[in-house]
């Protein structure tokens, strides 16, 4: 048995591919969106809300957001989905029953906030500090011009890294299996990790991979469409053209208007252009 063998029977054995990809389509692909999503919502939510304290001129609230920021980006991920999960697990199960989702989703939540505040942070801190005082000048609110003018810009300069953490989260959103899930409540993860274990192959989770690779590869390039869109403007630029074609219209137009004692009659590209 060579090499190449060993390796397609390991990694790319299609009968156990095509055996647990309808699991992972309707089972693990939907639950590691809704994880994602809602996590990704909260996060960005609580991330905004992070950035405008840290730059706050009220020392109060620039410090809890730099411990915040501190504490929940030095710890691993998968520390604070145990922490989460098992710790406030008798609290959760009061609310929303045996489901693990709500307590994965508020960790995730709280470590991408984390993230998502030193991005918005910086990108709202690169806008120009000219713009805040026009605004102030033409008498906005600071609250009105940053919300109107000085935020969406900011956020606009770090869409690719908002989107990157978007893609973290996506991965990370496998650790929530440490909480325990049920048979309907597996995402991709575990779906592809409980076939493996079935079959004795590693096919399941290598199909999950590429279950993984199909939602961030398309969104990355995705993103930085978008990104260069917004950098370079809805039109391309044209090349410069010489001003000499219109030096030598101008005099062939004086020259005939000499000769007759009238204005002679503007090329049909000249009446567009003037009409424009």
């Amino acid at each position: 048995m060579d090499l190449f063998e060993i390796l397609s029977r390991t990694f790319f054995d299609f009968p156990s591919m095509l055996a647990v990809f309808p699991q992972l389509l309707g089972t693990g692909l939907i639950n590691t969106l809704i994880i994602s999503l809602a996590a990704t919502v909260l996060g960005t939510t609580f991330g905004l809300i992070l950035a405008l304290m840290a730059i706050s001129p009220s020392r109060w609230l620039r410090l809890p957001s730099r411990i915040y920021t501190d504490l929940f980006r030095g710890l691993p991920s998968i520390l604070t989905i145990l922490l989460i999960g098992q710790g406030l697990a008798r609290f959760s199960y009061q609310l929303f029953g045996p489901t693990p989702y709500p307590l994965g989703i508020f960790a995730l939540s709280l470590i991408a906030s984390a993230y998502m505040g030193e991005i918005f942070r910086s990108g709202i801190q690169s806008v120009e500090k000219g713009q805040l005082e026009a605004c102030r000048a033409l008498g906005m609110s600071y609250a009105r011009a940053m919300a109107l003018i000085i935020i969406p810009q900011g956020i606009r300069r770090v869409l690719p890294a908002v989107v990157n953490q978007f893609i973290s989260i996506i991965k990370d959103s496998s650790l929530v299996y440490l909480l325990g899930l049920m048979v309907g409540q597996r995402e991709l993860f575990r779906v592809g990790q409980d076939a493996a274990v079935l079959t004795g192959n590693l096919s399941p989770l290598m199909l999950a991979g590429l279950f993984y690779l199909a939602i961030t590869v398309p969104m990355t390039h995705l993103v930085n469409v978008i990104d260069e869109r917004y950098r370079n403007g809805r039109r391309r630029a044209s090349a410069p053209q010489s001003g000499l074609k219109e030096v030598d219209e101008v005099q062939q137009h004086s020259g005939k208007a000499l000769e007759t004692g009238r204005p002679a009659p503007l090329t049909r590209h000249r009446e567009q252009q003037y009409a424009e």
